[in-house]
């Protein structure tokens, strides 16, 4: 019996010659995706930038803000075509391990509650609804509201 060795991703910081791939992986997974310019000036200000690349192919990415002892996971996303495979606990995980490494205290997400799959990741992940943002999101009927979640570290 041969055994299959699946490729391991690899976290790495985002640049902006990423940004095109970005796009794709986000437009892509999202009706109303981010636009080029906020991950460029995400990158700019300094926040915690991160691509995903699987067999050098970046499938996933996430922007992390961080000050005080808290963080704000502002983007988490993992290329459609790859969803269900693992790829976005593993991010999470990595993007967690690096908060708790620079001493936050508090992790907070926003997720639509229509968004069910990330809904149970991040619960499965332990993270516990602490409010909601009323009409946070764009929506194809209007706007949505976002579910705030936060983890203690």
């Amino acid at each position: 019996m041969n055994a299959r060795v699946e490729p391991m991703p690899v976290l790495r910081p985002m640049r902006s010659d990423d940004v095109e791939r970005v796009m794709a992986v986000e437009g892509g997974a999202y009706a109303f995706p981010w636009t080029d310019g906020i991950f460029r000036d995400c990158i700019r200000v300094g926040y915690d930038c991160w691509v995903l690349e699987l067999e050098g192919t970046v499938v996933g990415h996430a922007v992390l803000s961080m000050a005080a002892g808290e963080a704000h996971l502002l983007n988490l996303t993992v290329d459609a075509g790859r969803q269900g495979q693992g790829l976005g606990r593993f991010l999470l995980r990595q993007i967690v391990e690096r908060a708790r490494a620079r001493a936050v205290e508090v992790l907070f997400l926003e997720a639509r509650p229509s968004n069910l799959a990330a809904l149970h990741l991040y619960r499965s992940e332990g993270f516990a609804q602490v409010g909601t943002r009323p009409q946070y999101y764009p929506g194809e009927q209007g706007r949505e509201d976002a579910w705030v979640f936060s983890l203690r570290l």
